[in-house]
């Protein structure tokens, strides 16, 4: 019966352990439903819309902008020549000093005295004919257009301006300014001014053009620059994905390499830390467990072994293995206790703090340690203020290290208790007379299951140290043993300074 429990308890965590590895691994590991496009694909392609969107607007702009210098430029003109015009109307002839005699007079000697562009052209009429012009390389084509003989025809009798367009003439401008001859009313005169806009607009249309043909080509080296800089960028986040592939329930030593120093590397550095984090709990939560079953095995080896050897019909037998096995399973029930605490040590509502006075728990846990053992029990020292903590969970620390110096202490022996408050923050000691701990034993007294030279009647498990650590880290405090010289040993828990509140008010 011995060995078939034992093989049992020997073979549960195993079975468990593959049971779960075989369940992680049957389970189908997540497929793409769908085609998804990289993010660097999405971020390289993002950056070629907004930078082709800020060209284009750009571009945009500057031909409106243009065109509407070109359109103001030429009305400059219109206007400069009618105001010229104006003036020579309003003088004299110079060759008699006198009004102009007729019309065809004045705008004759308007076209001798004006020296036109090559995109302006000018022309008279005198009762409905033409006469006179200058001279252009678009004069005789533009004459012959029928769109433009009938808008000189329009514009005679009324003046103004119209913009003509014509198979050989994208944009022209004709503006007519009317003049009457005030000697004789039936004769009747005009100016036509004539812009021809080609050559700006064509100049616009190709620096326009130009303008694309750069843009495309500065557009698709941004759109491979992204690309590139962002697949550098997110190397880490791919490293990232493998990393997290890779890493099993069994092992979780894999980190990130960690290049650059900007906001991806710090994402590195976190996910390290966390893996960090993750494989110190889950080892620490292993050993835990392995040192746990361990703990058990013997109790319940002993259990299993009287219960075989039991003989049922000796009453004194029976009576004296009832007896030894209660006495084992208060053990058993002491270390399962000890590991529930342990294990709620580190979840939020561990402690739950409030202000206490140190001075009065000072003396609370002073009368309470006495009561554990007939010892030469001494107050070293009382410390005054307001602390915050959980008052049950700092008297079973102190409570727990008073046991530990009685266990290591005899009947005569010192064992004080004291508190102070300073710069560090409040402390709570226990100190004793004992043999003191070993050098040796300095570094693991205060792990789980870790022990000490220790009597032949001590019962316990190797979990007191570790759960006064646990309360002290839960207060973010800690417990140290302090460099007394020998003999004895002093255990301080030390709790942070900003633990302290105000004194209430009276």
């Amino acid at each position: 019966m011995m060995t078939t429990m034992e093989t049992r308890a020997a073979t549960t965590p195993t079975t468990s352990r593959a049971t779960t590895e075989r369940a992680t691994a049957d389970r189908p590991s997540p497929r793409r439903t769908r085609t998804q496009i990289p993010v660097r694909i999405r971020i390289a392609a993002t950056i070629a819309v907004v930078t082709a969107m800020a060209m284009a607007a750009a571009g945009l702009l500057v031909f409106v902008l243009e065109s509407t210098r070109i359109d103001s430029s030429l009305n400059q003109q219109i206007d400069q020549e009618i105001a010229e015009f104006r003036a020579l109307e309003d003088g004299t002839d110079p060759a008699t000093g006198e009004p102009f005699a007729d019309v065809g007079r004045l705008l004759s000697l308007f076209i001798d005295r004006n020296v036109t562009d090559d995109d302006e052209m000018l022309l008279t009429y005198v009762d409905g004919e033409a006469r006179q012009g200058t001279p252009n390389q678009f004069g005789d084509s533009i004459r012959t257009e029928p769109v433009f003989r009938d808008a000189i025809a329009r514009l005679l009798e009324t003046g103004g301006t119209e913009v003509i367009d014509s198979p050989r003439f994208d944009e022209v401008w004709v503006t007519v300014v009317p003049v009457d001859d005030v000697r004789d009313p039936r004769a009747s005169g005009a100016l036509a001014i004539v812009n021809f806009a080609d050559d700006e607009r064509s100049e616009l249309n190709r620096t326009i053009q130009t303008y694309g043909i750069v843009t495309l080509c500065f557009l698709g080296l941004i759109t491979l620059l992204a690309l590139w800089r962002s697949g550098r960028l997110l190397a880490p986040l791919t490293t990232l994905r493998t990393t997290a592939e890779s890493i099993g329930e069994t092992d979780l030593s894999l980190r990130i390499p960690e290049q650059g120093n900007d906001d991806l590397t710090a994402l590195t550095r976190t996910l390290n830390d966390m893996l960090a984090r993750l494989e110190l709990a889950f080892v620490g939560q292993r050993q835990f467990l392995d040192d746990a079953g361990h703990e058990l095995k013997t109790p319940l080896t002993v259990l299993q072994g009287h219960l075989e050897l039991l003989d049922a019909d000796d009453p004194q037998e029976v009576a004296e293995t009832r007896l030894l096995l209660l006495d084992e399973v208060d053990r058993m029930s002491r270390l399962v206790g000890d590991m529930i605490l342990l294990a709620k040590s580190d979840r939020p509502d561990f402690v739950s703090p409030a202000p206490v006075s140190l001075e009065r728990l000072t003396h609370t846990l002073l009368s309470k340690a006495r009561g554990l053992a007939d010892r030469d029990w001494d107050l070293d020292q009382v410390g005054e203020g307001i602390v915050e903590l959980d008052e049950q969970r700092i008297t079973q620390a102190v409570l727990q290290l008073a046991d530990n110096a009685v266990k290591h202490t005899a009947p005569g022996d010192t064992i004080a208790l004291g508190s102070a408050w300073d710069a560090e923050g409040a402390r709570l000691w226990v100190r004793d007379t004992g043999p003191g701990v070993p050098e040796t034993d300095r570094q693991h007294i205060f792990e789980r299951f870790g022990r000490s030279v220790v009597g032949a009647d001590d019962e316990g498990f190797g979990l007191g140290l570790a759960i006064v650590d646990a309360i002290a880290r839960a207060h973010r405090g800690r417990v140290d043993l302090a460099d007394d010289p020998p003999p004895g040993a002093t255990f301080v828990i030390t709790l942070p300074s900003q633990q302290e509140v105000p004194w209430p008010a009276s």
